[in-house]
């Protein structure tokens, strides 16, 4: 509950807020995004099973976003960047369309 409760507060900042990327950064943001993105639904997915463990969701979110922001700086030091940045977000989009229908049947028992 308490990270989605941040997870409302940052959006409520960042829309008053109205924060500036820095132009290096951004090939970065969308990525760690997605990543953050494939920890909660994960994370969900946990909690819905019983199994959910606040250490392992805090180091599933930062361990995905470093992983997929390595990836993308790697893919752009090897000339490859937007490719790169395409592979992760299809591989974590593959996850968190794999943990929603997850938390569906869960839900619906369907």
């Amino acid at each position: 509950m308490i990270a989605i409760l941040g997870l409302i507060a940052g959006i409520v900042i960042g829309f008053i807020v109205d924060p500036t990327i820095p132009a290096w950064l951004q090939p970065f943001l969308p990525v760690a995004v997605v990543a953050g993105l494939d920890a909660l639904f994960g994370a969900g997915r946990a909690w819905l099973e019983g199994v959910f463990s606040d250490r392992v969701f805090i180091m599933s979110f930062f361990w995905n976003v470093a992983v997929a922001c390595l990836l993308v700086f790697l893919g752009a030091q090897l000339g490859v960047g937007s490719a790169m940045t395409t592979a992760v977000v299809v591989v974590l989009g593959i996850r968190i369309f794999s943990n929603t229908a997850s938390i569906r049947r869960l839900i619906f028992k369907a």
